[in-house]
């Protein structure tokens, strides 16, 4: 595992949540955003949070689709899974509209980046980055990543997610 270099210095992370891209006008409004940061010459992370109101919906379906049946790691891993795709349709949403603008932009997910963690799923503990994902090189090369917050993948190659909040904890 390990931090990303000496260059780490010359990246810029910005961090948008739930409210900031709650639809597409506010998505738009933050590609433009990014866009203006970028044509300043700064090499970019973004991380993104789900859109206002998705997680909870998306918890309510975890656990209508589980009911009473389906409990504890039964259901912990598969209840990030789905939790986790809010954050997946925000950052592959912002990617386009930063295409749009004739960037080059593309979503990363946690386990894309190889960000590892530990512990229980539904409040993982990051652990480190695999050195290999690729992810440094891109922004190096300025490419925009648009990072799906919240989550990262455990030892065993499953999504994970960091609890509430836990896109900050991404940035």
């Amino acid at each position: 595992m390990g931090s990303f270099g000496e260059a780490a210095m010359a990246r810029t992370v910005l961090k948008f949540g739930g409210t900031s891209v709650a639809d597409l006008d506010r998505i738009s409004h933050v590609a433009d955003i990014v866009a203006a940061r970028a044509a300043k010459g700064e090499n970019l992370a973004v991380i993104v949070s789900a859109m206002s109101g998705e997680t909870n919906k998306l918890v309510g379906l975890a656990k209508g689709a589980a009911g009473d049946a389906v409990t504890g790691v039964e259901f912990d891993d598969e209840y990030d899974v789905v939790v986790a795709s809010g954050e997946q349709v925000t950052s592959g949403l912002l990617a386009l509209s930063l295409r749009k603008r004739g960037l080059k932009a593309r979503s990363w997910l946690g386990w894309q980046m190889k960000m590892n963690t530990r512990e229980g799923h539904g409040a993982a503990r990051i652990d480190g980055f695999a050195e290999d994902s690729g992810f440094a090189e891109a922004i190096d090369a300025g490419e925009v990543a648009v990072v799906a917050g919240f989550q990262g993948v455990t030892e065993e190659g499953r999504v994970s997610t960091l609890g509430r909040g836990g896109s900050d904890t991404t940035a």
